[in-house]
Order: structure tokens, then C-alpha cells, then sequence
């Protein structure tokens, strides 16, 4: 998908997010949690995506694990994964002892992208909308919208198969390549 886009193969970039949905009653109370921020009980995604919006890695946890802990997890796997990226961009909730981590650990920077304080109502912030716009598409896939999922393995799985969708769709497209 990248190379048809006149990208490196490799992306060298990401950014990261997590995203609170409702569980179904099928899904047990050992993976499921209470998001107290969003007042959602149920699991959260936290994903990694690159600058294209193309899914770099994700992981699916209980609502109220936090941010920074789950990215620690995450980061570690598309770190290794993706040995090239070099660069995240982060919100104010992975502020903190992670940015230090990510940099001595991971040799990975974590770039924090804040809202200024002095902005009312919406505001599109530099490459955060990237990660956002992945959430949009999976909420399009009505599997996705609540969490039916019993296991977090397979909550991941359907994320990576609406990805799929996505890129297929993206491929078809006749589009030429950049040069």
C-alpha cells in the first residue's frame, strides 16, 4: 500500500491513540473495565497507526487501563516490529515518565501534539487527525461499534480485518503513483 503510494516500504513515523467503546454482555468482567474520563464500561483500543493512516499495530485492553501503560506494551511491539519508525505523535494523555521511556528504551521519540489552551470548540491538531480518522473507519464497521468480542485477541483481530477492508479498497482505487 505504501510502495503504491511512492512511499518507503518502512514507515518512519506514527502516531498513537486509544479509543473507549462499550462491551457486549458476552464480554467477561476480566477484560472489561470503567473509562471514568469517558464514563464507558468496557475495553479500550489503543492503536499505532503510520502517516498514512495504515494500521501499525494495536492492542485492546480493559477501559480502565491507562494510556501510558498500555503504550509502553504497544510501542515495545511495533518498535520491534517496525524497526525504522523513529517518531510518534502522542496526546497529553501519554505525557510523563513514557516520553523518557520511549527515548532510553525504545530509541523511539514520542512527540506530545497539545491544544492550546486559549482554543474554543473544535480545532483539527497537526497529525492527530490521522489516528482520528482510523477511528472513524472502524466505527463504519458495524462489528466494531461495540465490543462482542470474549476474547481481546479476537477484538484485535477485528480491528486488523476492517483494516484489511480498508487497504483492499484502497489499493483498487486506479490512482498513479507519486514520483
Amino acid at each position: 500500500m505504501r510502495e503504491k503510494l511512492g512511499r518507503d516500504a518502512e514507515p518512519t513515523a506514527g502516531v498513537i491513540d486509544s479509543q473507549s467503546i462499550k462491551a457486549d454482555a458476552v464480554v467477561g468482567t476480566d477484560s472489561r473495565g470503567f473509562d471514568g474520563g469517558k464514563l464507558i464500561n468496557g475495553r479500550k483500543r489503543h492503536v499505532v497507526v503510520d502517516t498514512l493512516g495504515l494500521l501499525l499495530g494495536v492492542m485492546v485492553t480493559a477501559a480502565d487501563v491507562g494510556d501510558r501503560t498500555a503504550a509502553r506494551v504497544l510501542l515495545e511491539r511495533v518498535a520491534a516490529a517496525h524497526h525504522r519508525v523513529a517518531l510518534v505523535w502522542a496526546d497529553g494523555g501519554y505525557t510523563g515518565s513514557l516520553v523518557e521511556y520511549c527515548l532510553a528504551t525504545l530509541a523511539l521519540v514520542l512527540a506530545i501534539v497539545k491544544r492550546s489552551d486559549d482554543i474554543r470548540g473544535f480545532v483539527v491538531l497537526p497529525k492527530r487527525w490521522i489516528v482520528e480518522r482510523l477511528f472513524a473507519h472502524l466505527m463504519q464497521s458495524r462489528r466494531l461499534v461495540r465490543d462482542f468480542e470474549r476474547r481481546t485477541t479476537s477484538a484485535e483481530a477485528m480491528v486488523y480485518w476492517s483494516m484489511i477492508g480498508l487497504m483492499t479498497r484502497r489499493l483498487a482505487r486506479s490512482r498513479p503513483a507519486r514520483a
